[in-house]
Formats: C-alpha cells, sequence, structure tokens
C-alpha cells in the first residue's frame, strides 16, 4: 500500500519553486491590478473597486507580518551576535571593513548618477507641470540624524499622531484623530548592542539571558520562515495595489528622469554588484539565485526593513555568511547601506531640479557636495525613514529650492520599487564580501544549489555545526586575513 502511495504521490505534478512562485505572483498581481484598473472608482465618492481593496489587504497584511517579526529580530539577533563575539578576534575588523565597502559601493553608484544626470539631462525640456512645485512635509537633517541615535525609550518606540478638526454649521468643534506607534531601527540596534555588551561584561551570570536570547531567536526565524512562505500571495496584492493606484500613465512628463534612475539602478545591480564579487573571487550568477528571494520582495513591497527578515535569512543560508556578523551586517546595513535610495535617486533628481529652475548651474564644489552626502549622510534617512529624506538633505546641502521635490512626487512610488530592490542587493552583498575577504564565508553554502523554496538546503544539526566552526573560524588572528 505504501508503495501505491509512493508511487502515486510522485505523479502528482509538484509545485513550482519558491522563486518560480514569486515571478507568478508577480504576472498575477499585475494582471489583476490592470483589471482593477479597468473596473475603476465605485461609489459617489470614487471609494477603490472591491478587487482594489482585496489587492491592498492582501499586500498590507504582508508587510505588516513582515515588520511585526522585524523588532524581536533585530534585538534578539544582536545580542547573540555580541555574546558570540565575545571570543572573536577580529569583530573591530569585521566592523570598519563593513562600513568601508559601504561606502566604496556607495562611491561608485553615486559617481555613475552624475554621469547619467549629466549625459541624459533629465531636467531639460521636461514636460512636468510647474505647478506641482511644493515643499515636502517632510525633511532630512544632521540634527535629527544625531537625535536618532539617541532612544527615546526602552523600546525605541515613537507616537505619529494626525487628526484633523472640522467645524460645524452650529460652530461646534469635532477632532478627527488617530494614534499609530513605529519603531526606529538604529535605536533598536543602540538598544541590543547596549545590552549585548552589557550581558558580555557581567559574566558567568548573564549565561541564562544569553542562553534564553539565542533560544528566542531560533524561535523568531522559524516564525519569521512562516511569514516568508506567504510571500508569493503577498506579491500579488502588494504589485496589484501598486498598479491599480499609480499605474503606469503617472510615468508620463517625468518619463526622462524615470528612464534615467532606472537605468543608474540597473547599471549599479546588473554591473557593479558583479563585478565587485568577481573581483573578491564570488561567483555573480551564485550571488543573484542567493539574494533573489530578497531582492524580488523589496522590488513589491518597496520597504528595506520589511524585507530585512529575508535578507537575513538569504545571507546566512544562502551566501554563507557566519550568524554572528550577519546579525550586525544586515540590520546595520537596513539603515544605512542605500544605494538606491541614498546614492542614484538624489544625485540624478539633484541635477533634475537644478536643470528645471532657471538660472541654477552646479559647480564641481556641488559635484563633491552630493558625493559626500551619498557616503557619508545616508545613514540621516534612519530618523525619518524615506527617500524623500535623503533628497532634502541633499538639496539642502547644496542650497537648491526644497520646493523641487514636489515636481518628482508622481512618480516617486514606481520609482521606489527599483531603489529598494537595489538597496537590499547591497545590504546581501556587502556581508558576504567582507566574510570572503576575511576568510569566514562557507564557500560551499554560496555555491551550493537552491532547493525548490529558492533557499540552500539546511536541517538544524547542520546549522548548529556550521554556526560552530564558524565562530572557531572567526577566532583566527586578524592578521592571517586577507587584505
Amino acid at each position: 500500500m505504501s508503495a501505491q502511495t509512493s508511487t502515486v504521490g510522485k505523479r502528482r505534478f509538484p509545485l513550482p519553486s519558491f522563486g518560480v512562485q514569486v515571478l507568478l505572483g508577480l504576472v498575477l498581481g499585475l494582471v489583476l491590478g490592470f483589471v482593477a484598473l479597468q473596473i475603476g472608482p465605485v461609489g459617489e465618492e470614487g471609494e477603490p473597486n472591491w478587487l482594489a481593496v482585496t489587492l491592498q489587504t492582501i499586500g498590507g497584511t504582508f508587510v505588516s507580518l513582515l515588520r511585526t517579526i522585524v523588532p524581536p529580530l533585530i534585538i534578539l539577533a544582536v545580542i547573540s551576535s555580541i555574546a558570540n563575539l565575545r571570543n572573536v578576534t577580529n569583530a573591530a575588523r569585521l566592523a570598519w571593513k563593513t562600513l568601508l565597502w559601504f561606502a566604496v559601493t556607495a562611491l561608485v553608484s553615486v559617481a555613475i548618477a552624475i554621469g547619467l544626470g549629466l549625459l541624459i539631462r533629465p531636467g531639460l525640456n521636461s514636460a512636468v507641470d510647474p505647478g506641482a512645485v511644493a515643499e515636502p512635509s517632510t525633511t532630512g537633517s544632521w540634527l535629527a540624524f544625531i537625535e536618532s541615535l539617541v532612544p527615546a525609550n526602552f523600546l525605541g518606540l515613537a507616537a505619529d499622531t494626525s487628526g484633523s478638526v472640522t467645524v460645524g454649521d452650529d460652530g461646534s468643534l469635532s477632532l478627527d484623530a488617530s494614534t499609530s506607534l513605529g519603531f526606529n531601527v538604529l535605536q533598536l540596534i543602540v538598544i541590543a548592542i547596549v545590552l549585548g555588551i552589557a550581558a558580555v561584561k557581567t559574566g558567568k551570570a548573564a549565561e541564562p539571558f544569553i542562553s534564553f536570547t539565542e533560544s528566542a531567536l531560533q524561535v523568531v526565524l522559524k516564525a519569521l520562515w512562516w511569514v516568508i512562505r506567504l510571500a508569493p500571495i503577498g506579491t500579488v496584492g502588494l504589485l496589484g495595489n501598486a498598479v491599480y493606484s499609480y499605474g503606469w500613465n503617472t510615468i508620463g512628463a517625468l518619463g526622462k528622469y524615470t528612464l534615467t534612475v532606472y537605468i543608474g539602478l540597473a547599471l549599479v545591480l546588473f554591473v557593479v554588484y558583479p563585478v565587485v564579487a568577481r573581483l573578491n573571487g564570488l561567483s555573480p550568477i551564485k550571488y543573484f539565485t542567493g539574494a533573489w528571494p530578497a531582492i524580488q520582495l523589496a522590488f513589491v513591497s518597496r520597504s528595506s526593513m520589511g524585507t530585512m527578515p529575508v535578507t537575513q535569512r538569504v545571507t546566512e543560508q544562502n551566501l554563507g555568511v557566519p550568524r554572528y556578523y550577519s546579525a550586525f551586517a544586515v540590520p546595520f546595513g537596513a539603515t544605512t547601506k542605500m544605494d538606491g535610495c541614498a546614492a542614484i535617486y538624489p544625485a540624478i533628481s539633484a541635477i533634475f531640479i537644478a536643470q528645471f529652475f532657471p538660472g541654477i548651474s552646479l559647480g564641481l564644489t556641488d559635484y563633491l557636495l552630493i558625493v559626500f552626502v551619498s557616503v557619508i549622510g545616508s545613514a540621516a534617512t534612519a530618523g525619518t525613514t524615506g527617500a524623500t529624506v535623503m533628497l532634502t538633505l541633499t538639496l539642502s546641502t547644496l542650497g537648491l529650492p526644497l520646493e523641487g521635490v514636489g515636481l518628482l512626487l508622481a512618480v516617486d512610488p514606481i520609482l521606489d520599487m527599483g531603489r529598494t530592490a537595489v538597496n537590499v542587493a547591497g545590504q546581501a552583498l556587502i556581508p558576504a564580501i567582507v566574510a570572503k575577504r576575511e576568510g569566514i564565508l562557507d564557500l560551499a553554502r554560496y555555491n551550493a544549489p537552491r532547493d525548490a523554496s529558492g533557499f540552500v538546503p539546511l536541517d538544524e544539526e547542520t546549522d548548529e555545526a556550521d554556526r560552530k566552526d564558524s565562530e572557531e573560524t572567526a577566532r583566527v588572528p586578524a592578521g592571517t586575513a586577507e587584505g
């Protein structure tokens, strides 16, 4: 009987791989999005139709699930990694090399953006309506970045209250207000680092706390994998809602600008990153197949933080980066490693605005300032989140009119998909590069074939053995690593 069951089971059509499932979700999302567009708004007030509401609910729920995992993942992963690093001799070397490679790739990216801006000149002869000029509601500043480093409370939570006051015909006032809670990722990392260092300094008395943290981390990672398996369904909702909400006709007069940004993003993703991987002895194809689950999710979710749990999983399980190092590099990269949002986008946008407004010309000093802000200032987005913050920081540093931001808002959601994908691709690549140069990368896992889920097969015993081996490797003297 069992033989018959086995034979019948083999004859059944197997499910496609995880990557194929997500690609199918992309196609289905596009189709359903255009169907929702054809149905159009309903009711006298032009409310979204039933299909649009369904797509929005599916996509929003999936992103909310991912973001829910982020705070405990950061806290537990960073504390555990610091505990594991207490016997690692090259911890400081890993940190500064990570920052160095962040800066190197950001420098190359912003150079590409400036070159494209000067070559294509997207701001000249633009058909965009000058009436769209408007100052953004949120701006970035160096002071906001410094302040964001200091936790406002133990959980790094911040309350955002919004509302409106309506005056009735009889003179009465009615208040419609809502409050939402969010978390500051950079503050969470600071809190986790402090707790991790305190646990290490406490010594033997902190061992139960460290053991609990490592155990809780495994539980969170298991729950994370359940959420990741929902990615194909979430992709349908996210992309379908994006098509319905913005469509492709919003590109319109900003087509030249949009094309310039996407050319820059494509050059970084498909040229710069593969070249960097190859120069460090890593296969670009294996890098893309390993990081692809996170890259494609970033494209549709438009959230580096929402994608961060998946980024950390592909970095460890597919690219072979040791957990004790990736627990630092990936969360830190999710707040500061933004070649799309902090290099390509603000550089091309600043050049567009300078070309659009009459009487403004950029000199060598201005271009150097663009480079400086892109390489050094990307972390300033951590306090207030969003590429708009990075753009306003760049414009204010250059002395360009902030009103120009309003010109670009129409296509921002379309650009955000590509920006986020490039951000996440870099956040997965740099830890692999640094780990390779330090001799702690698991090359066997990096080059291993992926299974139907899109990940390298990994059982608990192998995971535990690899973790211990990588920690032993990390204890080699710093001088034995590659330059």
